[in-house]
């Protein structure tokens, strides 16, 4: 039995589907938009990051530095990774003290819409379901993620934008164009059947339409925020070491336990 985490991603899918993303070249919009993200997040911290880079991976999944850095960055890389848990590790490991690790990830409801319908479609014309979108982590389990990792002060925050389309065609060139195509392990090798495809499109425009017959396309976007710990940063103070109550500060009535509002 072969230790490690699972393998959910083919890796080498993945760096075909981005090489192909680069050949036929085309609108990334929604990378566009999480690395203005990123910029919008960095702007409001007054330091320099003199030594930074962006994050790269290979098919083991290994963070390679050749000196601490200041600031880590990763564009929508990080929710196709096998080990996110481990690979956070490393990054913080990448940052010298009071370094900054950002990131941008699909996560959330992430094409929802699309999952839903092929997942119909495939039950009701085979009676089962296969992987055919990957899977997108939850905020709160990401911010989970960067506290375990060891990361100071982490933030992970979400931002939606719905996109939409004429056809589901035009959703399916546009993830083409971002190298974000099914790199599932365990997805088919098989052409999809016309009639599952023919009832994929068909619960997608029955439930995921808008008045005026466009689709809609759901995509989160997960903002991480971490820091390598240093001492100079800002501690959570012990329980019961607030010198002012909530309530004072609120200028508001504090009701002991089992009281409500008007009893």
């Amino acid at each position: 039995m072969s230790g490690g985490p699972p393998r959910i991603f083919d890796r080498k899918a993945i760096a075909l589907h981005r090489a192909r993303a680069a050949r036929i070249g085309g609108d990334p919009f929604l990378a566009n938009e999480a690395a203005d993200g990123l910029s919008a997040r960095l702007t409001g911290i007054t330091r320099q990051f003199p030594r930074r880079m962006e994050l790269v991976l290979g098919d083991d999944e290994h963070v390679e530095t050749s000196e601490p850095l200041d600031l880590l960055t990763s564009v929508l890389t990080l929710h196709s990774v096998n080990d996110l848990p481990g690979v956070l590790v490393q990054a913080k490991r990448a940052l010298k003290p009071d370094g900054l690790f950002l990131a941008a990830m699909f996560g959330g409801e992430t094409l929802t819409e699309l999952r839903q319908s092929l997942a119909a479609a495939e039950s009701e014309i085979l009676g089962g379901i296969s992987p055919r979108v990957s899977p997108f982590a939850d905020v709160r389990d990401l911010g989970g993620l960067l506290q375990r990792a060891g990361f100071a002060l982490p933030v992970a925050d979400v931002e939606r934008t719905v996109v939409r389309y004429s056809e589901v065609f035009s959703l399916v060139r546009d993830l083409r164009v971002m190298g974000e195509t099914n790199a599932l392990m365990e997805r088919s090798r098989k052409p999809m059947r016309r009639d599952m495809l023919a009832a994929a499109l068909a619960h997608y425009a029955e439930h995921f339409s808008d008045g005026d017959g466009k689709l809609r396309a759901t995509f989160d976007i997960v903002y991480l925020t971490g820091w390598a710990p240093h001492e100079s940063q800002q501690r959570p103070l012990k329980p019961g070491s607030a010198k002012t109550r909530l309530a004072d500060a609120l200028g508001t009535r504090e009701n002991s336990s089992g009281e409500k509002p008007g009893d």
